[in-house]
C-alpha cells in the first residue's frame, strides 16, 4: 500500500499472501478456527511453501485451527530444530540455530530532552489526540514519547482514552 495508507482489515490477506510468498515455510504458533493465520497457511500451501504448526491443548478454541493443519498434514513443530530439519534441504546447507543472543545495538535514550518534552506536550490539548500521532508528528522516538506521557500522567496533567488516545487533563 502506499505511504500514509489507513491500514483496514481486508488488506491483511494481500498483505499475508506477499509474507507467505517471500517464506520458505509458514509455522502457525495458535489459531482460532476462523483465523487470519489459516489464511496466510492456505496461502502457503498454494504457494508449494512448507506449513508448520504449534500443536495446543484440543479444549483451547484458540488451537482449533492450529490442530487443524496437524489433522490435514501440516509439520508438527515442538522446537526450533522441527523447522530446520524440513527447510535444510530445501536451502542445500545446514541451518545454524545461534544459541547466543546477537549483540544489541545501545538504546537509544528513552528520557525525554526538555526539547522534546516540550515538542510532545506542545502537541497536546483538550482534543484527544493519537499516540501514534504524536510519535510521528514529534519527531521523538516512541520510548520517548511514552516516557513524557508517562510523566504527564503521574503528574495528573494527562487523560487517557479509548484506541490509544490521549489529550491534556
Amino acid at each position: 500500500m502506499p505511504l500514509g495508507w489507513e491500514p483496514r482489515a481486508r488488506d491483511v490477506p494481500r498483505r499475508n499472501r506477499l509474507i507467505s510468498g517471500l517464506s520458505l515455510g509458514v509455522v502457525v504458533i495458535e489459531a482460532a478456527r476462523r483465523s487470519g493465520s489459516l489464511i496466510t497457511a492456505r496461502m502457503a500451501l498454494e504457494q508449494g511453501r512448507e506449513v508448520f504448526a504449534v500443536p495446543g491443548s484440543p479444549l483451547d478454541p484458540r488451537c482449533e485451527g492450529s490442530n487443524g493443519l496437524l489433522k490435514q498434514g501440516a509439520t508438527l513443530v515442538a522446537e526450533a530444530a522441527d523447522v530446520t530439519a524440513v527447510l535444510e534441504p530445501i536451502l542445500g546447507r545446514p541451518v545454524d540455530l545461534a544459541l547466543e543472543e546477537p549483540e544489541a545495538a545501545p538504546p537509544h535514550p528513552a528520557e525525554p530532552e526538555s526539547e522534546e518534552r516540550k515538542r510532545i506536550v506542545s502537541l497536546l490539548g483538550p482534543t484527544p489526540v493519537g499516540i501514534d500521532d504524536l510519535v510521528r508528528l514529534s519527531g521523538c522516538s516512541p520510548a520517548v514519547v511514552r516516557t513524557a506521557l508517562l510523566e504527564l500522567e503521574l503528574a495528573g496533567r494527562l487523560e487517557r482514552h479509548g484506541g490509544g488516545l490521549v489529550s491534556l487533563a
